[in-house]
């Protein structure tokens, strides 16, 4: 099941294990979901938000169980004030739809913050690219790949 995500992955010669699970369409959260299908604890499973950042498009990763912090998330990206992307702006900005947005592989590069939970687990999930397809990797893989900071951006 190749996606843009799992091409930048194999160009850079990083280890990773794909999941697949049949996407609900009346689902409420898609990372709950999936946390739910993989039987993975949520904690470990990451979602991607695409967010403006004093007017640019960023990325934040955070768990699926938490809830983003957007003053947080603009002080790590050293903005002033950040909100979330509107789903048609997030669509345009990545190359992916809602619920499938990746944070590897976007048809432009974003700057990207991650929370810094994703440390705690020797591998976190975050999306390959499509409703019902999560990709496993080591959250340092992940970070590094995205040229990402890490910072507290959760409550």
């Amino acid at each position: 099941m190749g996606t843009p995500a799992t091409d930048v992955l194999k160009r850079a010669g990083i280890a990773f294990v794909s999941h697949t699970y049949v996407h609900d369409s009346r689902a409420a959260s898609y990372g709950l979901e999936a946390a739910a299908a993989l039987a993975v604890d949520p904690g470990r499973v990451f979602k991607t938000l695409m967010v403006a950042v004093d007017g640019e498009l960023c990325v934040a990763v955070a768990a699926v169980d938490s809830q983003l912090d957007l003053k947080a998330v603009a002080a790590a990206l050293g903005g002033k004030r950040a909100r979330m992307a509107d789903a048609a702006t997030a669509e345009r900005g990545t190359g992916y739809v809602v619920g499938g947005i990746s944070p590897l592989g976007q048809k432009r590069a974003h700057r990207t913050v991650v929370d810094q939970s994703a440390g705690r687990w020797e591998s976190v999930y975050v999306s390959g690219g499509r409703r019902g397809f999560d990709i496993e990797l080591a959250p340092a893989d992940f970070v590094a790949l995205c040229g990402a900071v890490v910072a507290a951006i959760t409550r």
